[in-house]
């Protein structure tokens, strides 16, 4: 079994100061994320914006893709977790993340889906 990693993140303390890096417990392989669901994402994309549906998917693009959004994931945690760190807690919520998309100008592809999510839903019709 190998080794885990574990990175200490700047302004933490206790046994919460660290995320794991290199693997997600409980599942098995080198990827932390399914190969097979990221290439459907990747055919039903392509189909969606009108193109013909792709007859191949090279081996190395979901490989990449799934190392891609591990990076962003861990990414948007981290500063996520600073947020709360900030605040004074312990707990991740998506408070945080929507924080850290926003401090960020390398996320601001997500400020639109952060947005969605902060507002309130609207009032139901009267009828």
């Amino acid at each position: 079994m190998a080794a885990r990693k574990h990175v200490a993140l700047p302004m933490q303390a206790g046994r919460y100061s660290s995320i794991l890096v290199g693997g997600i417990s409980g599942r098995t392989g080198p990827h932390a994320l399914p190969l097979a669901r990221i290439k459907r994402i990747m055919k039903r994309n392509s189909t969606a914006a009108g193109e013909a549906s792709p007859r191949m998917i090279s081996g190395e693009a979901p490989v990449v893709f799934s190392k891609a959004c591990e990076m962003l994931i861990q990414e948007l945690a981290r500063r996520g977790w600073e947020a709360a760190l900030r605040g004074k807690r312990r707990t991740l919520l998506k408070e945080d993340v929507a924080a850290a998309v926003a401090r960020t100008d390398v996320f601001d592809f997500l400020l639109s889906v952060v947005e969605a999510e902060a507002r309130p839903p609207p009032p139901p019709a009267a009828q």
